[in-house]
Formats: C-alpha cells, sequence, structure tokens
C-alpha cells in the first residue's frame, strides 16, 4: 500500500527536501507506510530517510533533517490516510440500526476502527482486525485499545454481534495482555441476555486480564421506538438495574481488596434507573470512563459544590431554566436547590424533555432532539436565560440530532440559549448565575 500527498507546507522539512503535491509515500526509514499510525510513529526521529515516488512512477529517497517530533510538513487527503473501517456486525443492540429514515447521513455510519480507538478513544469490538493490525499494536506498544465486550461467553457473543467470528475475536485480549498492551472495556447489558449469570461469568474472565485491563463500564442498552423486526429487547427495571450494580459492584470491591484499583463500574444511568444514590467522588479513583457515563453526575456534584467558594453570596436576582433528559432532572433539580440556599433571589426551573422523538424508553440528555425541545418548551415561562448540556448537539457543530439548530430553538422559544458543558460543575453552577 501507499498513500498520495495532498500538499506539503511551505518551508517545512518535506518542502525543504523538494517532496511535491500529488507524490506517493511508500516508506519512512525503511517501513512502509500504510496509514496514519504508521507515519506518526516512524516520522518522530530528527532524520528521517523517506522513500517516495512521482507521478511518472519513478522512486527516490529523500533525506529529511528536522527537530524531534517536528511534523514533516507533508499533508494527506484525510487525516486517517485511508477510509474509515466500518462496523462487520449487527449487534442486536445496535443504536444505528434503532434511528429513523431520513436523518443526515454519517448518524448511520457504524464506525468500528482500532485507529480511532488509540487517536480518540472510539471502542472497538476485534472483529475486523487482520493479523497485521494486532502485531502492530504490539509491537508499537499502542495503548490503550478500547473494547466492546459485551459478554466473554464465545457463542453468546456470536449470537449478540450475529459474527461468527465474534467469539474467537476475544482471544485477541490474551494476546494484548501478555503484552502489556492497557485495555478498557465496555458491556452494553440487554435484561435477560448477558447479565445475570452471563455477566458474572463476563466479569470473572475479565478480572484474569487484569492489570493490563484498566476499567470496565457497564451500561444499559439504549432502546428506541424504532425496533420493528429487530431482536426483542426491553429496558431495565428498577429491580433488575439494582441487581446489576450489586453484581458490579461485588467484583469492584473484590479487585480493590487485591490490586487497590475498583476496575469495574456501573455507567451512572444504572444508579438512576435504580433510584439508587450515586457513588461519592473517590470510588471512580481517576474517572476513566467518563465518556462512558461512568462517574459524570459525580464529577459534576462535586465540581458544582466546589465551585461555591469562587462566587460571592450575594443577592443577585435572577430567573433561568435548564432543559435536560428525563434521567438526570431530579440530579440537576437538586443542584440547583442547593446553589438556591445560598443566592436566595435565585428561580431555577428545571424541565425534563421527554423523547418523543426516539421513544420515551430513551431518557438520556445526549438523544433530546431540537423539535422535541421545542414543541414542550414553547409558550413556557423560561425566564431570561435557559441553559442545555453541549451533549444535545452535533460534536463542535450547534445542531441537534435532528438537525434543528440553536438559532432555530432560540427564534422559537424566544430566549436566549446557553450550551453548558457536560460534566463540568463549575460552568453549571457559572451559568446558573450568570457569571462570564
Amino acid at each position: 500500500m501507499a498513500v498520495r500527498i495532498a500538499g506539503v507546507e511551505p518551508g517545512s522539512p518535506a518542502f525543504r527536501g523538494k517532496i511535491r503535491k500529488g507524490e506517493t509515500l511508500l516508506a519512512i526509514s525503511g517501513h512502509e507506510i500504510v496509514d496514519v499510525l504508521d507515519y506518526r510513529f516512524y516520522m518522530l526521529e530528527p532524520e528521517l530517510k523517506v522513500l517516495v515516488r512521482d507521478e511518472k512512477g519513478r522512486e527516490r529517497e529523500v533525506v529529511l533533517h528536522k527537530e524531534e517530533y517536528e511534523e514533516t510538513g507533508m499533508l494527506f487527503d484525510s487525516y486517517l490516510m485511508d477510509s474509515q473501517r466500518t462496523c462487520r456486525n449487527k449487534c442486536v443492540f445496535c443504536f444505528i440500526d434503532q434511528m429513523p429514515p431520513g436523518m443526515r447521513e454519517t448518524l448511520y455510519f457504524k464506525d468500528d476502527d482500532a485507529r480511532m480507538s488509540f487517536l480518540y478513544g472510539n471502542y472497538i469490538t476485534l472483529t475486523n482486525l487482520t493479523e497485521h493490525d494486532i502485531r502492530r499494536t504490539i509491537e508499537m506498544k499502542i495503548s490503550p485499545i478500547n473494547i466492546s465486550v459485551h459478554t466473554t461467553n464465545p457463542e453468546l457473543r456470536c449470537r449478540m454481534m450475529n459474527n461468527r467470528f465474534a467469539g474467537e475475536s476475544l482471544k485477541i485480549m490474551d494476546r494484548f495482555a501478555e503484552a502489556g498492551i492497557s485495555m478498557n472495556a465496555q458491556l452494553v447489558l440487554c435484561p435477560g441476555l448477558n447479565d445475570g449469570p452471563e455477566l458474572e461469568r463476563s466479569l470473572k474472565d475479565l478480572s484474569r486480564l487484569t492489570p493490563a485491563l484498566k476499567t470496565v463500564s457497564c451500561v444499559p442498552v439504549g432502546l428506541t421506538k424504532f425496533r420493528d423486526g429487530l431482536y426483542p429487547l426491553s429496558p431495565y427495571t428498577k429491580e433488575q438495574a439494582a441487581e446489576v450494580i450489586d453484581t458490579i459492584d461485588r467484583f469492584g470491591e473484590e479487585q480493590f481488596a487485591q490490586t487497590g484499583h475498583r476496575v469495574f463500574y456501573a455507567a451512572d444511568e444504572f444508579y438512576l434507573k435504580a433510584e439508587r444514590p450515586l457513588p461519592e467522588g473517590s470510588f471512580y479513583e481517576d474517572y476513566a470512563q467518563l465518556e462512558n457515563g461512568v462517574g459524570m453526575l459525580t464529577l459534576q456534584r462535586e465540581q458544582f459544590r466546589e465551585a461555591f467558594a469562587f462566587f460571592e453570596a450575594d443577592s443577585r436576582c435572577r430567573k433561568i431554566s435548564i432543559a435536560t433528559g428525563v434521567a438526570a432532572a431530579p440530579f440537576i433539580r437538586k443542584l440547583v436547590d442547593e446553589a438556591a440556599k445560598t443566592w436566595h433571589n435565585l428561580s431555577v426551573q428545571v424541565y425534563p424533555i421527554v423523547n418523543d422523538f426516539f421513544g420515551h424508553t430513551i431518557t438520556v440528555a445526549g438523544l433530546v432532539t431540537g423539535r422535541d425541545l421545542i414543541a414542550q418548551l414553547k409558550g413556557k415561562d423560561l425566564g431570561e436565560e435557559l441553559l442545555i448540556p453541549d451533549v444535545m448537539f452535533k460534536y463542535h457543530e450547534d445542531v441537534f440530532l435532528d438537525d434543528v439548530s440553536l438559532e432555530e430553538v432560540q427564534e422559537a422559544l424566544g430566549v436566549s440559549v446557553s450550551i453548558v458543558p457536560t460534566a463540568d460543575g463549575y460552568d453549571l453552577l457559572r451559568c446558573v448565575l450568570g457569571e462570564d
């Protein structure tokens, strides 16, 4: 394989070496360059022997001199320098298969790319890794690798993922552990399928992979109303959620006693469903699984309370509203009630947004749409400002999942709307108080 050079930064080492746009990068210091991982790993040295091929097929070696870690200046058509790999599974719980038609095309893309796991923390299933990928990960010591395990029962994993190789691919975790590659894992739990005795089996099997396996998060399956023809699944009840927490905590306590690290964690959503108190901050150690909703609410609560010391207790008069998902609304209500004890003229209305778009079994803030916000808040007394969490938006854009823009929501509701960073209690209190 080879990678086309889409451009060269003026004045860069590659520019000085007369490497030009349109040429093909073949190797660096004798190592074939297939994609971004090869390139990033081998371009670090201060002296590079770069093998390129021009548009007429002539090959030449160029020696580049640069500072260690300095960029070469070569630009490529995509960051990965290759096409992004898609998922080969058809998991019974896949959220993308439960999406309504007519949404933007990017929302239907099923990512399962090991390179994205290392670069951006994405979770992969291991089912499309080649032997080259495995060996390269071990040789380059690429870690951590984030893995969607779901179950360690090979037969059950094949059934859950509708992939006959899904069970066999679990052996890759053993190879990574033996090589000292750090891993994090997640299990999407489905009632009656991979919880109960199967969850106990999975946690027991995963325990053997420590210390290479750093953390394991268990999250409840998300079910929309668009499940016609899909595997029959039901959401967790209060009692079922409590049983899951008890199982995970038992294994977590065993690990903590043996290693000083808890390793196994239930997502915040399980605590909300079970109506159980959230653990204290020390429970989550370094909050390694925040992106999976593990400890996010606890961190926000601790930061929110700590932030009291940064703002003067005064008689400011402020009337605002907050919109969030149904699950987190009671939690947010408790936080703002605490603030109201210090700032007595603070009036905050918390609105839980029922998810009519995806279905009422979806209760998280990250799947609230612009249409549901408008429909349920229009005509309400929202005060001088409406606060909403950033997880409602497309990454780095002010657009909801249903392509409704922030500007459209503000216009429809007739109120200024401010975006609050999720899991940042400091910013939440700052926005509630109206501080710059």
